[in-house]
């Protein structure tokens, strides 16, 4: 079984994204769906199909979080302490044509593109990993390979 990294920070908003959906979010449509279902006829109750639908999003909702967070291996960023790439870094690269982007190297379930935020397991991510400081890396993408100089690496922790 593959294993799911992902940041401290990461873990704590999916606890807090299940804790809502378990205690707020699910009680208010089982409350919905049991007073629609005293209305009546159930087939063109438009509060119990719907009520009901919602309730299976939930509940799936729930299920895909709680493996998933029996699943993690959780890594605490802050206490990395290296000067390669590793989970968690936070890693400005130069491309060959002088533009810098900057990376931070989460788990799949953390991935941002507008924040820079990438999954380890994606093509950029594998080439920086295990990479220091003036290492050339070299992405694999479809339209062919593309070079990047690593400026810095940084373990910051964000919220």
């Amino acid at each position: 079984m593959a294993k799911h990294y992902i940041t401290k920070q990461g873990a704590d908003k999916l606890r807090a994204e299940y804790d809502h959906l378990f205690r707020v979010e699910r009680p208010k449509i089982v409350e919905t769906v049991a007073w629609a279902a005293g209305n009546g006829d159930r087939s063109e109750n438009g509060d119990y199909i719907y009520g009901k639908q919602k309730l299976r999003e939930i509940d799936r909702r729930l299920h895909f979080l709680k493996k998933r967070l029996e699943d993690v291996e959780v890594v605490d960023v802050a206490q990395i302490r290296t000067d390669k790439v590793v989970f968690g870094a936070t890693v400005a690269v130069e491309n060959e044509d002088g533009l810098l982007k900057t990376y931070r190297i989460v788990g799949q379930d953390e991935m941002d593109t507008a924040k820079g935020w990438i999954s380890w397991r994606s093509p950029m991510a594998k080439a920086l990993l295990g990479k220091q400081v003036d290492d050339e890396a070299v992405v694999h993408l479809p339209a062919g390979e593309a070079f990047f100089v690593i400026q810095s690496i940084d373990y910051l922790v964000e919220t």
